[in-house]
């Protein structure tokens, strides 16, 4: 073997990983959940969040199994979003100050570390860096990449570490050594205690990542001409989630399609409306799991199968 294939073999999975870096995630959080920053606003996770995800093997009827998984995964959606809303109202507020305290400070520079914005504290840029990555994403667009990352949550990853996106971590035990990994390569699948931090995770990854910026900037768009903001329209921002691309962006918004999901985002608008109604976020952040869900009969037709 010459010694140029040699280092062919040793710099691919190398490259691998590399391009892989869309999927990364941080290891896995804790019941603190610690993706948060602390604020006084903000409640304490309701117990049903902490619940693992469910047998979806057990259905023997596609349609049935779908209803149950888009049931189990949207009031989850809810409530992370709410969350986060709630985080962006205290940095909408924050902004309008003439002058911030030590403590709303070092609150701004925790949410910048975290969502990696790199600009003065408390400048301009800052705030409007972080409100383009503090903002929540449509439930469509989450349900149809849960489904189709974690094969209606049936793969391995998800019923062994209730992760339903394929998010990696790159520290020894953090999650499950993939079958497929290449020789060299480090990475895992990450665990989660359940499958609301694989969403808050996920959420976290597309606000955050190099690669998603222009899934941000159609948000953004959307936001400020007053247009809804869809999981279609957020989907073409997808483009490196995948190494298929446009391919992959293309199947994602055919799910959507195909088991009406912008029917989610539908009821995810009449609950939350423009998000900047302090009391109804806080209602949805501390409600049950079922004050949360949509009525049977439509989740079934947005289960159909497909």
């Amino acid at each position: 073997m010459t010694a140029g294939i040699r280092l062919l073999g040793f710099v691919l999975p190398l490259i691998f990983v590399g391009l892989a870096g869309a999927l990364y995630s941080p290891a896995p959080m804790d019941d603190s959940d610690a993706d948060d920053i602390a604020l006084s606003t903000l409640p304490a996770l309701p117990g049903w969040a902490t619940a693992s995800l469910p047998d979806f093997t057990t259905y023997g009827d596609t349609t049935e199994k779908k209803a149950a998984f888009f049931s189990f995964l949207y009031p989850r959606i809810v409530l992370a979003n709410a969350r986060i809303l709630i985080q962006r109202q205290y940095l909408m507020a924050l902004s309008q100050k003439e002058e911030l305290t030590a403590e709303e400070l070092r609150w701004l520079e925790q949410q910048s570390e975290r969502l990696r914005v790199d600009a003065a504290p408390g400048s301009a840029e800052m705030f409007d860096m972080l409100a383009r990555r503090l903002d929540a994403i449509p439930p469509s667009l989450i349900l149809a990449q849960a489904a189709n990352e974690s094969a209606w949550g049936t793969s391995r990853f998800a019923r062994s570490g209730n992760n339903l996106f394929g998010q990696w971590c790159f520290s020894e035990g953090c999650g499950l050594v993939p079958e497929s990994r290449v020789q060299g390569a480090s990475h895992e699948v990450a665990s989660f205690q359940a499958p609301y931090q694989s969403i808050r995770s996920y959420i976290q990854n597309l606000n955050r990542h190099p690669a998603y910026h222009g899934l941000r900037t159609t948000r953004e768009q959307l936001r400020q001409g007053g247009s809804n903001v869809t999981g279609h329209a957020l989907a073409q921002g997808l483009i490196s989630y995948s190494e298929r691309g446009a391919e992959y962006v293309e199947e994602i918004r055919s799910m959507i399609r195909y088991n009406n999901l912008a029917y989610y985002d539908k009821q995810y608008r009449g609950k939350v409306g423009d998000g900047a109604d302090p009391s109804t976020l806080m209602e949805l952040s501390t409600t049950s799991e079922a004050d949360l869900l949509t009525s049977r009969g439509t989740l079934a037709k947005a289960g159909k199968e497909g």
